[in-house]
């Protein structure tokens, strides 16, 4: 009696298991959770500089949310967390190459005094100037002579590098990318009236 009563209830579970209504589990790889192109990422960061000086974090706020591969934040740090787990650990040193460029002496250009507003004659006030395109270009002041201010229009971290101490939150697969749709057939033209 037990051992069909036991068959019994194999063959119940079996029947519930492979029944087309039971909803099966997707199966995730341990692919799944690395740090790879076109995987969407959650990150921590403390980004400090070479004297170990805390620029910005986003510690205890919103994690930084990009797209591996598609050149969304440093390069540097793209290739440093590259090959990372969910949860894991690193601290990532970028070059100034691989971060804002090298500082680029054409950057620094004068403008006459009469141009910059008297409350930013001040060596290292921010500014902000529109570029040959209209986009908006934060500049700082760099010197102050006579008759002229020279402006530094490199990135603030050019030049520099940086150290980043990163922990992957989370890693999810980059989404199927959908199928254009059709394009719709044009309406028939309408014939012309007569006048």
């Amino acid at each position: 009696m037990r051992v069909l009563l036991w068959a019994l209830i194999v063959s119940l579970a079996a029947v519930e298991l492979f029944s087309p209504s039971a909803p099966i589990a997707a199966q995730s790889t341990k692919d799944d959770k690395v740090v790879k192109d076109g995987a969407v990422i959650s990150l921590q960061y403390t980004l400090s500089g070479e004297d170990g000086k805390t620029i910005e974090s986003n510690k205890d706020k919103e994690a930084l949310k990009y797209t591996q591969g598609r050149n969304q934040i440093i390069p540097g740090l793209e290739k440093g967390v590259a090959g990372m787990k969910v949860g894991e650990e690193k601290r990532v040193k970028v070059k100034p190459e691989d971060g804002y460029g090298p500082i680029n002496e054409k950057a620094f250009q004068e403008f006459p005094k009469e141009k910059i507003p008297a409350e930013s004659l001040k060596v290292g006030a921010a500014l902000v100037a529109r570029g040959p395109a209209g986009q908006t270009v934060p500049v700082r002041v760099h010197q102050i002579k006579e008759k002229t201010v020279v402006v530094d229009m490199n990135h603030p971290m050019a030049g520099k590098t940086l150290v980043f101490d990163v922990k992957i939150l989370d890693v999810q697969a980059a989404a199927a990318p959908q199928p254009p749709k059709p394009e719709q057939p044009a309406a028939p033209a309408k014939p012309a009236q007569a006048k």
